[in-house]
């Protein structure tokens, strides 16, 4: 029997230790720039989990950790922001990211992944409570894909949304997993890299918001047959993709949401922002039209680039109807 959820969202993914350079310009091969350095909490897991809890729903964190300073940063964050950790304590150091964030809040990052990289698929399993009581799970593939694949076959059978990051751009997932994915939500390159591996075509990523409506439904459409795709465009907000007969209380298959209108400072968590707002936003009014979760998934990521950071830098429900209503 279904568990109340009460709005629950379960994300499985990855925390990292950011280390992040901000510069003029993004450094090229073998240039050596000056810049200011900060570090701080980061990892697409833990980013967009801390996004879902301070976009008001309940959240649990399924993930590894080092018992290690960064694990230990970890859990004391996880637990003042009232976020509900379930951790693999691996021997392995805390994943860590290099970040270098331009003038224009553009970024480059490079990760390690320690520990996440220990996220097994029998330490998902063993969270089933967890799980049953989800309506939506959300997760990356900044830690092991068949990790992702077990937590999605498990919430499908709870009845929960699967909700499935396809980032970072390189990485691989099964045909298993996409099947198991109601909603993908890769940005420009996330989305070209994973086309071009599923289907063969290529596309530019920097020509893909330029595209015509109906032909970049079709590409959507050509990734994942089934259920909903967006692709977040930056400053070009997103387009939504919807299959034939699964419209999510949309009046239409395909549609643009504008970004909002915002002065960004660092984009580093923007994409985390989304999906975890966008995780909320479904977990708390279901029965909304799915335009309606992607408006505010879209305002609260704005929101969250003008500050620094990525998981500091995650804004509350209040502070997003404050700013935009």
């Amino acid at each position: 029997m279904r568990q109340e959820t009460s709005g629950r969202v379960v994300v499985v993914g990855s925390f990292n230790v950011d280390h992040v350079w901000s510069l003029p310009a993004l450094p090229r091969p073998g240039e050596t720039l000056a810049g200011t350095y900060h570090t701080g909490p980061g990892g697409k897991g833990f980013n967009q989990a801390i996004a879902a809890v301070r976009a008001g729903a309940p959240t649990r964190f399924v993930c590894a950790l080092g018992e290690d300073a960064g694990g230990q940063l970890a859990r004391a964050l996880a637990a003042g922001d009232g976020l509900e950790l379930h951790d693999l304590r691996s021997d392995r150091p805390t994943g860590t990211a290099g970040i270098y964030v331009d003038a224009d809040g553009r970024n480059s990052i490079v990760i390690g992944a320690g520990a996440n990289a220990e996220l097994s698929p029998a330490w998902v399993e063993a969270q089933a409570d967890a799980l049953d009581a989800a309506r939506v799970v959300l997760s990356q593939l900044e830690t092991p894909a068949e990790s992702a694949c077990a937590a999605f076959a498990h919430g499908r059978r709870a009845g929960a949304v699967t909700l499935l990051n396809p980032a970072p751009a390189d990485a691989v997932a099964s045909d298993a997993l996409w099947a198991l994915a109601d909603v993908i939500t890769p940005n420009e390159t996330e989305f070209c890299a994973q086309l071009r591996r599923r289907t063969g075509v290529e596309l530019d990523p920097d020509a893909l918001a330029g595209l015509d409506d109906a032909v970049l439904h079709g590409h959507c459409r050509a990734l994942l047959a089934h259920g909903s795709v967006v692709v977040t465009l930056g400053k070009a907000g997103c387009f939504v993709s919807h299959a034939d007969g699964a419209l999510r209380g949309d009046a239409q298959a395909y549609y643009r949401c504008p970004a909002a209108a915002v002065h960004a400072v660092d984009t580093t968590g923007a994409g985390d922002a989304f999906n975890g707002a966008l995780a909320a936003a479904l977990a708390r009014d279901p029965a909304a039209p799915f335009e309606r979760h992607i408006a505010y998934a879209s305002r609260y990521a704005g929101l969250s680039t003008e500050r620094p950071g990525a998981a500091a830098a995650m804004p509350r429900d209040a502070e997003v109807r404050a700013r935009f209503g």
